[in-house]
């Protein structure tokens, strides 16, 4: 067959995520942390969207002469609200499509083209306006004025130590020494680096950096630029003058405190029981990583999306934190005025473009509301013994039987427990933890939850007597005969996640009297 350049016009269909579509499941996803920081930016980039404060009154962009002058030239218009639903009980119905990621919702066959100038957002902006330890606030001009005024540039650890050794009586080339070595100390405070290497890299003797070394193990907080934390901990002893020796001996014998073999430990150390409790408590008192005490990385506070809280009926009320997110308007009126007024093609393109941003941001917002409260108020209703009588009334619940129950697609359900907490009276609690694997009954009756037989063992151990310590297959037995079917390593796993030591361990410790 003759090869020949022609041309041939064929009709195909292909499906098409829209850049809107996209944008949407993105947002179910996210946090409120996360999105308040993303409307914080959309806020400043379109002039079409506004907020509403506390008052109830808008916080407008524009100008007050420019929204005067669209509404006299004519027309009233209405504020277009995102107003999404703040809380539903346990029996609602949606009766609109939810934002699904079934292929028949999510991808559309006549996919409108991109328009020009269309910006995508992979996520919230890195410069982030939310302060995720603020807890309900609103993002108000005065809120983040406020909180840059108190912002303060803690001295960190390398800070702190090149501060002393400018004050150190060393000379010119021994403080070029500490500050190579200072620059080598970790988090923790430790200098964990080979002094032989380390000296020939810098090319000084052994002995001189070893010289400024111990110069440096003076400094403040104590304990710092130890190799091993008996050494840590000896700096700190040291500097309290307690280090004699039996408690150097205890200190060269940490393995044997972690085990907690105090009889064979006490015998080393040759001291009587009232000194050895002594010693514990000392130990104890003491700082394993001195140099965290500089961390200035602030501790992130984790707020709920969803509040469930009990109604007076019995009933279970299930409600949005509305509190975090800032209220999104349409300004409509600023819209028609500038519409009005737009003389180029260009100028009509960008405010019909920022419009229809606006809108959909606004439709999102209401569609994501109704989606998480429609997965959370399943969650409710099936974990309903949970909330009642606590963990051991956990049942096994996966993804698939959430989508099943509200008709949604199983990956819209993930999306919707990634990165979200519910507040319930029983404690606050990630979305994810509601979701639990099965272990098989031993009567045919229903499942039991990983998590509830998880408790069970933690509390089976909890109670145990010194004199009658359960090992794992004393366990697997008085599950079996509370109805669990378990295997003995899942037991010994189980265990293991909730870093419970071993029967033999247990044995040890509880059968040894434990200095108060």
């Amino acid at each position: 067959m003759a090869l020949s350049p022609k041309l041939e016009l064929r009709q195909g269909q292909s499906l098409v995520m829209t850049p809107q579509l996209q944008q949407a499941i993105k947002m179910l996803q996210w946090s409120n942390i996360d999105l308040a920081a993303y409307l914080e930016s959309e806020l400043e980039r379109n002039p079409l969207l506004e907020r509403e404060d506390e008052n109830g009154t808008l916080e407008r962009q524009n100008s007050a002469d420019e929204v005067h002058s669209s509404t006299s030239e004519g027309g009233e218009f209405d504020e277009g609200l995102a107003s999404p639903p703040d809380s539903l009980d346990v029996s609602i119905g949606a009766k609109e499509a939810d934002l699904d990621a079934d292929r028949d919702v999510l991808y559309s066959e006549d996919a409108p083209s991109e328009r020009a100038g269309t910006e995508m957002r992979d996520g919230p902006s890195t410069g982030s306006l939310s302060d995720p330890t603020s807890g309900s606030r609103s993002f108000s001009g005065a809120n983040l004025d406020s909180l840059e005024s108190t912002l303060t540039n803690d001295q960190s650890l390398n800070e702190h130590l090149h501060d002393q050794l400018m004050l150190a009586k060393l000379s010119p080339s021994e403080r070029l020494i500490g500050h190579a070595i200072i620059e080598e100390v970790d988090d923790a405070g430790y200098f964990r680096v080979d002094l032989e290497s380390f000296s020939s890299r810098i090319g000084a003797s052994v002995d001189l950096v070893d010289g400024v070394l111990q110069t440096l193990k003076g400094f403040d907080p104590s304990g710092v630029f130890a190799s091993t934390l008996s050494e840590c901990l000896a700096l700190q002893l040291r500097d309290r003058n307690r280090l004699d020796p039996a408690m150097a001996t205890l200190l060269d014998n940490l393995d044997m405190l972690a085990r907690r073999d105090f009889g064979k430990l006490r015998s080393l150390c040759e001291v009587d029981q009232e000194d050895f409790a002594d010693m514990i408590m000392e130990i104890q008192s003491l700082d394993p990583k001195p140099g965290l005490k500089f961390d200035g990385s602030p501790i992130q506070s984790v707020a709920p999306d969803v509040i469930v809280t009990r109604r007076h009926d019995g009933g279970w009320g299930i409600e949005l934190n509305t509190e975090m997110l800032p209220k999104v308007l349409v300004n409509q009126t600023y819209y028609a005025a500038v519409s009005k007024t737009a003389g180029s093609e260009n100028d009509k393109a960008y405010i019909s473009e920022h419009f229809q941003d606006a809108t959909w941001l606004v439709k999102s917002l209401e569609q994501r509301a109704r989606t998480i409260l429609k997965v959370s108020t399943e969650i409710v209703r099936q974990q309903d013994g949970f909330l009642n009588y606590g963990v051991s009334h956990l049942r096994p619940l996966n993804l698939k039987t959430i989508a099943d129950a509200i008709s949604m697609h199983e990956s819209t359900v993930s999306r919707v427990t990634s990165n979200k907490y519910m507040a319930t009276p029983r404690g606050l609690f990630e979305l994810k933890y509601f979701f639990s694997a099965a272990i098989a009954s031993t009567t045919g009756d229903a499942c039991h939850s990983a998590e509830s037989v998880r408790h069970t063992i933690r509390t089976l151990i909890d109670q145990e007597e010194p004199k009658s310590i359960l090992s794992d297959d004393t366990i697997v037995q008085i599950l079996r005969e509370r109805g669990i079917d378990i295997a003995r390593r899942t037991v010994a796993k189980y265990r293991e996640a909730m870093r419970i030591p071993s029967s033999v361990q247990r044995r040890r410790e509880k059968r040894t009297a434990i200095p108060a």
